[in-house]
């Protein structure tokens, strides 16, 4: 059984989470800024011109990291107390998003065109999903970590999507890298994959429950 913590140290942990997330989602724009200073007289499409991969890397990143932080907070939303197992997979969790910055400065340099800087981008935000699959795991394996409300509406398919699609768009980089970071709009798949998902475990209902309780 999992050795339950003080909510304090719940907060602590949640806490000390969020602003690693801030601080990691406020450094993809300083490339950018950088750039600023030397826009000088010139006019901004040009500007966007020379700097389109750089503005589309934030962008992306930007975007990605939100949505990691949003299933950082609803699997948090269920959790009443940690073990050193969730606290390590958050660790691996937020080890995860402070180095998106460094992968999506190395990938606007490379200007979306190169193999293994689009593998080393699309890697690290698949061990994100990973890590949070892990902290998923750790609450299956110990309910005694949730809520009663969270336990009763447990999802154990959730993210198995987002993983499965991820994965996927690596390989894809990887073996036809003329598509490059863009196989990642495979994610947009996630929805309807994560329904039959449901469905498989919960029964043909399962989909409808969800929508309602999404709702």
């Amino acid at each position: 059984m999992a050795q339950l913590r003080s909510e304090r140290g719940l907060d602590r942990l949640v806490n000390f989470s969020d602003a690693t997330v801030a601080i990691a989602i406020t450094l993809l724009i300083l490339p950018l800024v950088d750039a600023a200073t030397h826009i000088g007289g010139e006019p901004f499409d040009a500007f966007f011109a020379k700097y389109q991969w750089e503005i589309l890397a934030f962008v992306v990143s930007f975007a990605v990291i939100a949505r990691f932080w949003v299933v950082h907070h609803r699997i948090f939303e269920s959790v009443r107390a940690y073990s050193s197992s969730l606290v390590w997979a958050n660790f691996l969790w937020l080890f995860s998003i402070v180095i998106i910055p460094f992968t999506a400065n190395v990938l606007s340099n490379g200007s979306g065109q190169r193999v293994d800087v689009n593998a080393l981008y699309i890697g690290n935000l698949l061990l994100a999903a990973i890590a949070s699959q892990l902290m998923g795991r750790v609450l299956v394996r110990h309910p005694d970590l949730m809520s009663e409300e969270a336990r009763a509406a447990q999802d154990r398919t959730a993210g198995l999507a987002e993983l499965l699609l991820m994965a996927v768009a690596l390989v894809l980089a990887i073996l036809i890298p003329a598509v490059g970071m863009f196989w990642l709009f495979l994610l947009f798949l996630a929805g309807p994959l994560h329904g039959l998902f449901r469905r498989a475990v919960y029964g043909p209902g399962a989909g409808r429950r969800a929508s309602r309780t999404d709702s």
